[in-house]
């Protein structure tokens, strides 16, 4: 009943100021969760996404995106499921840096189902607040980056100084990075 009031709430506030608000769900790891999602969004005239925080979601990108018309990688989660690494952990903190070749491997497939039914695959968390890893995540295809608002400043300067082969060749060597 919670996102079924939830749904319900977003879909009167969007009808009393006229917006089309993109709506997207957690922590989803399924084609059929997506597809689920996805139906009650759409009844409500709303815009379904779901947010890519577990590997499975990342390699079946292609399939959420049968159901959803956006994807936004939660780096923060993706990175301590996919190391295996609690990231409020000090001792584990190598481990669930975004820059982790598993991790930017997984994030660098889903952009990649994105672009191929052009669709938009946004990354929010502290990856997309990382000046340079911002280049290399723009290298792979990502199309939005969601940050806390003091670091928007040094992310656009640094994309600003680069172009797209440049993006795209620092993405490859951090994809081709051992470690």
């Amino acid at each position: 009943g919670l996102l079924t009031r939830q749904l319900d709430a977003i879909a009167d506030a969007a009808r009393s100021t006229a917006t089309s608000p993109w709506v997207m769900a957690p922590m989803v790891a399924t084609a059929a969760e997506a597809e689920s999602f996805a139906g009650q969004v759409k009844d409500r005239s709303l815009t379904p996404g779901v947010m890519v925080e577990v590997p499975a979601a990342a390699l079946l990108a292609y399939r959420l995106l049968e159901h959803v018309d956006f994807l936004s990688i939660g780096t923060n989660d993706l990175s301590q499921y996919t190391m295996a690494a609690d990231r409020l952990s000090g001792e584990l903190a190598g481990l669930t840096d975004s820059w982790q070749p598993a991790v930017l491997h997984l994030i660098a497939i889903t952009a990649a189902a994105g672009k191929q039914v052009g669709k938009p695959v946004g990354v929010c968390g502290e990856a997309a607040a990382d000046p340079l890893l911002a280049c290399v995540l723009a290298g792979v295809g990502i199309t939005s980056l969601s940050m806390a608002a003091p670091a928007i400043g040094a992310v656009g300067a640094s994309l600003a100084s680069v172009t797209s082969t440049q993006c795209e060749a620092a993405a490859e060597a951090a994809l081709g990075a051992a470690d």
